[in-house]
């Protein structure tokens, strides 16, 4: 008898047979990851400056992270939000902390977190107005991107995102990032928050400056709004601050926050300030998997790191001459990189053309990045990078700049 035939099919065959194509088709299939590098199924290895945009805050299979999990995958999974767990309450705890008195929400997402955020500002306006559907505009930056659900979608006026998925969810207005008096001319008696990302990510590295971020707080003070900040990608120490608002000194009545939190790990969550926090109740917000024993775990490690290696003073400190030296380039090529922005490990190159061509010259020479609108190319590197490899991406990025000059 014949022995059966072995048919071997590689990951991009199954891919390419199976898997929905709403993503370009990937350059790379990654088999592993240690610290700040991974590698393909080639055996070739990469410094990872995407970090599973902007997730893997400690990198790859940290130690810490890796046990936690482990350990937490061995006693309690998942039990639902119809029972209490310890770790559910002690991440609470410890994102109180940081954000200040108030409560906080689990999910699963960025996305979910941010459809928290505009559920919440719909609740504050029938609570403002005494009425539904009288109070329930919000406000947004041109350029956001707050998710691809369809309040976030409604929340991000980016003609890619929405295409094909109109009629939208209404209430939503748009003003100009950092042109105070675009979002005062949107206020109104209809309105029941401001929404915006502190940083803008997606659409090339926006940061907010701290002028207008404090005068959203006075406006919302005045006009009795709520200020909600979308803190998904540059939240969870990524700026060198645990959010971003921080470099302000400026806070919001609401955040929403995911990617980093879980090192990996999906989850999110919203934190809500003690005066707006009652707004929810019982029944008109909820989640099977949102706040799980082995999501908290894996974020209660992130934090432990975050705070016994000193990593936020570590991001100020070497994201400068990071930064300084990223900022040369554009000296030294003026033709092929205009200018360079962000804070700490949040980190935009505005390019003159097309960044696809740099990005696969990048690749090819041993760095990872991720793209942004505008034609930027990211850098998103996990918290605990060491000042060689911030180097090294460095010397790379200028040795593709130098092979297209």
């Amino acid at each position: 008898m014949s022995s059966p035939t072995i048919v071997r099919t590689s990951t991009a065959e199954l891919y390419d047979a199976h898997v929905l194509k709403n993503y370009a088709r990937p350059a790379l299939t990654l088999v592993r990851g240690q610290g700040t590098q991974v590698w393909d199924d080639a055996g070739n290895a990469y410094l990872d400056f995407t970090s599973g945009i902007a997730v893997s805050a400690l990198g790859h299979c940290h130690p810490h992270w890796v046990a936690s999990v482990q350990r937490q995958a061995a006693e309690l999974i998942h039990v639902s939000n119809l029972f209490r767990n310890p770790l559910q309450g002690e991440l609470a705890r410890r994102i109180v902390q940081h954000a200040g008195p108030g409560r906080v929400f689990f999910c699963n997402s960025g996305a979910e977190a941010n459809e928290a955020l505009i559920k919440l500002a719909r609740l504050h306006g029938v609570q403002k107005s005494g009425a539904e559907e009288k109070c329930y505009k919000i406000i947004c930056a041109k350029h956001a991107f707050h998710g691809r659900t369809y309040g976030g979608m409604s929340a991000t006026p980016q003609d890619k995102i929405q295409h094909g998925f109109r009629p939208l969810v209404p209430g939503f207005a748009f003003g100009e990032i950092n042109n105070l008096q675009s979002f005062v001319d949107l206020v109104d008696d209809a309105t029941a928050a401001i929404f915006i990302e502190t940083i803008q990510g997606e659409s090339g590295i926006n940061p907010c400056t701290p002028e207008f971020l404090r005068g959203l707080r006075r406006l919302c003070d005045e006009r009795k709004i709520l200020l909600l900040l979308d803190e998904v990608q540059c939240g969870i120490g990524r700026t060198g601050k645990f959010y971003a608002f921080e470099h302000a000194d400026v806070w919001p009545d609401a955040i929403g926050m995911a990617k980093g939190l879980g090192g990996g790990f999906p989850i999110g969550s919203m934190w809500v300030s003690d005066r707006f926090a009652e707004l929810f109740h019982p029944g008109n917000h909820g989640t099977t998997f949102g706040g799980t024993p082995l999501a908290c775990a894996a974020a209660l490690a992130v934090l432990d790191v975050i705070d016994r290696d000193g990593l936020l003073a570590k991001v100020r400190l070497q994201s400068g001459p990071w930064l300084a030296a990223l900022q040369q380039l554009a000296v030294e090529f003026p033709q092929q990189v205009l200018g360079v922005r962000g804070l700490g490990y949040l980190v935009g190159v505005q390019m003159a053309s097309d960044p696809a061509p740099y990005l696969a010259a990048l690749r090819e020479r041993g760095l990872l990045a991720p793209s942004a609108g505008g034609n930027v190319v990211r850098f998103l590197p996990p918290l605990n990078v060491t000042p060689a490899d911030l180097v090294k991406s460095v010397e790379i990025f200028r040795s593709v700049l130098e092979a297209k000059r």
